[in-house]
């Protein structure tokens, strides 16, 4: 059964590729409107991480990305954003989770999963890579340690200008 529910979710999501994402409302940390295609990077590559407050695989991902992303973003120019999932009810934990993290990304909250339901996302932890012309060139589903160096490895040949090899 999981087996039939991670090809479904692979499935759902495998029109992604190419793709530009669909213009989405989030809202940032201080409660203002932002959408989604204003806020991905113009100048490099954008990762955009989904996750939740309640999801261990997720803060362990955006955890172990950190010293990476501070590096891709002096480097190669390139932006995370981190897109919380956690309904309006738990979204008041987002930020103290991200501050006691230690997480420096720019968050947003998809309290009504408009944008995870845009994509057919299914499950969390979700990370996209675009291209500099907001196309999403990567995608993956869940985490296990050491996903971090790959996808470190995808956003600097996307910077690059190449296509990800993996």
């Amino acid at each position: 059964m999981k087996h039939l529910l991670t090809a479904l979710a692979l499935f759902a999501t495998s029109h992604l590729i190419g793709q530009e994402l669909p213009s989405t409302t989030l809202k940032t940390l201080d409660g203002q409107s932002v959408n989604i295609k204003d806020a991905i990077s113009t100048e490099g590559p954008t990762v955009i991480s989904f996750w939740a407050t309640w999801c261990k695989p997720c803060i362990k991902e955006l955890t172990a990305f950190m010293d990476y992303a501070i590096d891709l973003e002096e480097e190669v120019g390139a932006k995370v954003l981190a897109v919380s999932i956690d309904d309006s009810r738990n979204s008041a934990r987002v930020a103290p989770m991200a501050q006691g993290q230690g997480w420096e990304y720019t968050i947003l909250l998809d309290e009504n999963q408009d944008l995870k339901r845009n994509l057919g996302i299914v499950n969390v932890p979700f990370t996209l890579v675009l291209n500099s012309e907001g196309e999403v060139v990567w995608k993956h589903s869940g985490y296990s340690p050491g996903d971090e160096e790959e996808l470190a490895e995808i956003v600097t040949e996307v910077a690059a200008g190449h296509s990800p090899s993996h």
